[in-house]
């Protein structure tokens, strides 16, 4: 659980409105991602338009899954008396924590019409044994 510090006094501080909006910002600017699970594997969408595979970098790490990549676009448009450019660049990562039954190591992905799908199986879990009784001899 994470509480928050008080710092004293009678006065809010100044920059309570402004504690965490990296963080906030940083989701809000992150690619659009859905993430299901079915009876066999686990799966995560995540939109990337104009992103080209060999932009992108898929990690699993003590039973995290990484994303990052980069986004490089660009259009102009130009007439007889104007001239307009946009140009959208920048870095993105995801980390999604992998639940105890997924199987990193056997992970794939593939990349169709600008939507990443990388599917983690799901591995059977390792029953614990039964209680059983001990007699005392």
């Amino acid at each position: 659980m994470v509480e928050k510090t008080e710092t004293g006094g009678f006065w809010p501080s100044l920059y309570d409105p402004f504690r965490g909006f990296g963080s906030r910002l940083a989701d809000w600017l992150s690619p659009a991602t859905e993430a299901s699970s079915g009876e066999e594997s686990y799966d995560i969408a995540m939109e990337l338009p104009g992103v080209g595979q060999e932009d992108i970098d898929l990690t699993v790490d003590n039973g995290v899954l990484t994303i990052r990549g980069e986004k490089k676009t660009q259009s102009e448009k130009s007439g007889d008396t104007w001239f307009f450019s946009e140009r959208q660049y920048g870095a993105f990562r995801r980390s999604f924590r992998l639940p105890e039954d997924a199987d990193g190591a056997a992970a794939s992905a593939q990349m169709t019409d600008g939507v990443l799908h990388v599917m983690v199986p799901k591995r059977a879990l390792e029953t614990p044994e039964t209680a059983k009784k001990i007699e005392i001899a």
